[in-house]
């Protein structure tokens, strides 16, 4: 019997831990789950970021020392030099580490110990947690307050700020188990590679799953610890993991979240002393991850009526010049307008890839060179976006990647990006040493010893990422002070402007506008009856006004969105400016199509009518209403979020070289990734029968995190939407592929197979159930096919 016929009333467990989910890719923290001390003796971490508009102030925390690396005291603001891409800036402000949080009986300093489980052996976790220990048990004081959490799949925090040395020691004793791992040794039974044609190595992608997890997980405690006055300590244990081109992205976020909370991050490479430039064999840890009884084969796949399940998809070349071809020591040039960046050649010194077609749609960067014997491997040239339906809202990044400081050669595969986190944010490292107790008691003396500087930056373009340097004006001296800061737009930028209020009387006036943009907006629960929702829309080009000015030009896109509850009050509300400013080609090319807009908010379960107003200035405006409803969900029922349609998935790897990728991660939203593919909703519901579309939505079961988790499965059927008759049913299929081990979110992404359908108005039908006999309730998507 189909599984989906079966209904039957849930079996809900009550003793799942309530709280946000690890999104694909992203994970996301939980509630604290020892009992708490009472209220004086502890100062609490936050849920969720606080999100405040940033003053038009650069801080810059300086650490100073001898060449014996002794503290040096009594500096005065005259004795720095600040520099912002190379050019001196005129110190603003000072203040020393005693006195920066406020007056010195009241100060208090913040220390965060966090395991990073997922790097970690067992040995190595052993040795951390007894320093950890032994450190809690001599620094914890009234004014020194800790915190413990970990990762091991998800962020947790374990107890939460406070001075009971009793309390942190039961929370950082443990050794604990990771659902993920963030590196692997190409040697253990975890390269054993469950292969999927055109993905890769299985093994590969989970390690990558766990190495952005991780990442995320420091970036998401970062900003939560943005309200608490002061600089932050956050002792990073680790073994560390590989810096790769697809991670540098993540990296990016994450220092410059650190920066903006104020928050130095200081590494302890847990696997103590190693043979120079090797890293410790992490053999073991794939020993104790790897899958009982794998044995290298595709997991079964359960779908009738061909293949649905999104395992591998590769987007099309579009048409352009040709890439250009490796040489014998040098890469090639990329092709013309779209093109293909061209492959770097093999040579004695490794060839660099390849410049990217510049075209208005974009060219891919080239591959690096390989590098001959005792060469290097050139790096990949660099691309435009190849997407024609481009978010021109966001400007490209400028030096995207110049927060990420140069990482010695010294430095060993798994430290470079714990040292990149160390030295990014202001922190040192603690590497090649088995006395981790020592480097403890090293990090702990800084709580009070650094100075801050404060400028006011020149204006530069959101998105833009820039180096900060900081100088002694005296010889004798060696400083630390974070790398850069990166200039994001801010969130609902509109808030309290003349702008605003015109648009909300709009958005409030019965007429409905002289343009209709069509839109998508799916939804997808961040916790417990808390969804965020994916707006797609696609503007049509009467809405944009364009001045010419120095043969450029200009438009400037007001947007306000405002969700109202049924008795009028609203429930959730975003606003955004979309700035263009084109070459002449580029205005040519972006005139052709719609543009496609996107955003995230916010919104809490219940009934809305969502509006959106845009306004160019002028007396000419656009405005669609829908009705939109966000079931309410506890954390523990079995549940479907909504339905994402589109045509266009693009591979993480490719996407994170690129610019605008990096905007995305910096201005904290959350791409829809499903195994290593990342999903840009479409915004209008019309397809044609040729194209390969794919679904996109998330399962979410609490068990999955239980000792037993069930075996969930995925199908849907397509229905015509006059007669509601059944015209393709895809059959019940495990979601084995998309399940990452203790998370309690699965990400699915289906093809949806239409080549065979008449022309017409369609409804999908998504379902999922588990062999339990629990059923999601059904989510519904109406679309049209075309010739």
């Amino acid at each position: 019997m189909n599984i989906f016929s079966r209904l039957v009333s849930p079996a809900i467990s009550t003793a799942v831990l309530l709280g946000a989910f690890a999104m694909p890719c992203f994970a996301q923290n939980s509630p604290a789950t020892p009992a708490a001390p009472s209220a004086a003796a502890q100062q609490p971490l936050q849920v969720g970021p606080t999100i405040k508009k940033e003053a038009r102030l650069v801080l810059v925390d300086a650490v100073v020392t001898d060449k014996k690396n002794n503290y040096i005291h009594d500096l005065t603001q005259n004795d720095f030099k600040v520099y912002e891409d190379s050019k001196e800036q005129p110190v603003t402000s000072f203040s020393t580490g005693a006195n920066a949080s406020g007056p010195q009986n009241s100060q208090k300093h913040y220390l965060v110990l966090f395991f990073d489980n997922s790097s970690m052996a067992v040995p190595d976790q052993i040795s951390a947690r007894a320093a950890a220990t032994k450190f809690i048990d001599s620094n914890v004081a009234p004014d020194n307050l800790m915190a413990v959490v970990e990762f091991g799949g998800t962020l947790r925090v374990l107890q939460n700020f406070t001075a009971n040395a009793e309390l942190l020691q039961a929370a950082a004793k443990n050794i604990k188990s990771s659902y993920v791992a963030s590196n692997s040794d190409p040697g253990g039974p975890g390269a054993a590679a469950i292969s999927t044609p055109g993905m890769g190595s299985f093994s590969n992608m989970e390690t990558d799953y766990g190495a952005r997890s991780m990442l995320l997980s420091v970036r998401t405690l970062a900003k939560n610890l943005r309200s608490i006055p002061g600089r932050k300590i956050l002792v990073l244990f680790s073994s560390g993991f590989p810096l790769t081109a697809e991670r540098e992205s993540e990296l990016t976020a994450t220092i410059d979240a650190c920066n903006k909370s104020n928050v130095a991050v200081y590494p302890l490479d847990t696997r103590g002393l190693m043979a120079p430039g090797g890293d410790a064999s992490s053999s073991s840890l794939n020993r104790m991850l790897a899958k009982p009884g794998s044995s290298g084969k595709n997991p079964s796949n359960d779908f009738h009526g061909g293949r649905l399940v999104l395992a591998s998809y590769a987007e099309p070349q579009r048409p352009g010049g040709g890439g250009g071809t490796g040489g014998g020591t040098g890469g090639g040039t990329g092709g013309g307008r779209g093109g293909t960046g061209g492959t770097g050649g093999t040579g004695g010194t490794g060839g660099r890839g390849g410049t990217g077609g510049t075209g208005s749609t974009g060219g891919t960067g080239g591959k690096g060179g390989t590098g001959g014997t005792g060469g290097t491997t050139g790096r990949g040239g660099s691309g435009a976006t190849g997407y024609p339906t481009t978010n021109y809202s966001t400007n490209p990044l400028n030096q995207p990647r110049a927060i990420i400081p140069q990482i010695p050669e010294s430095t060993s595969t798994n430290q470079q990006i714990l040292y990149a986190l160390a030295d990014g944010t202001g922190g040192f490292p603690i590497f090649n040493t088995n006395d981790l107790y020592g480097g403890l008691q090293r990090i702990a003396k800084e709580q009070n010893e650094f100075y801050l500087l404060g400028y006011v930056p020149a204006e530069s373009s959101e998105g833009s990422c820039h180096t900060l340097k900081v100088k002694m004006n005296h010889g004798g001296m060696n400083v630390r002070a974070r790398s850069g800061y990166c200039n994001v737009r801010q969130p609902n930028i509109l808030d309290g402007t003349t702008v605003e209020k015109q648009l909300e009387l709009r958005a409030m006036d019965a007429q409905s506008g002289g343009v209709h943009p069509s839109f998508q907006a799916p939804y997808f629960y961040i916790g417990p009856n808390i969804a965020r929702v994916n707006l797609a829309m696609e503007i049509p080009q009467a809405m944009f006004k364009f001045d010419k000015e120095k043969g450029k030009y200009h438009s400037s896109l007001n947007v306000l969105g405002i969700a109202y509850r049924d008795d009028g009050s609203i429930g959730a509300k975003f606003s955004d400016q979309v700035k263009l400013d084109l070459e002449k080609d580029e205005w040519k090319e972006f005139t052709k199509n719609p543009f496609h807009y996107q955003n995230q908010f916010d919104a809490g379960a219940g009934h809305y009518k969502m509006t959106v107003v845009l306004s160019a200035g002028s007396d000419t405006y656009g405005k669609s209403s829908w009705p939109m409803d966000i079931d309410a969900y506890d954390g523990k029922q079995f549940a479907l979020g909504g339905i994402a349609l589109t045509n266009h998935a693009t591979p993480v790897e490719q996407l994170a070289t690129q610019a605008d990728f990096d905007s995305v991660l910096l201005e904290d939203r959350t791409p829809l990734v499903v195994r290593g593919m990342q999903v840009l909703p479409t915004a209008a519901d019309r397809f044609k029968k040729t194209d390969r579309i794919i679904m996109y939505s998330e399962i979410y079961d609490a068990e999955l995190t239980g000792e037993k988790p069930p075996k969930v499965y995925m199908g849907y059927k397509i229905q015509e939407r006059a007669t509601n008759k059944e015209v393709l049913f895809s059959g019940t299929g495990a979601a084995d592929d998309f399940i990452q081990k203790g998370s309690p979110v699965v990400p699915i992404g289906m093809i949806v197979m239409v080549k065979d359908l008449a022309p017409g108005a369609y409804r999908l039908v998504l379902m999922a159930a588990d062999d339990s006999g629990r059923r999601a309730t059904n989510r519904t998507l109406d679309f049209d096919i075309t010739d």
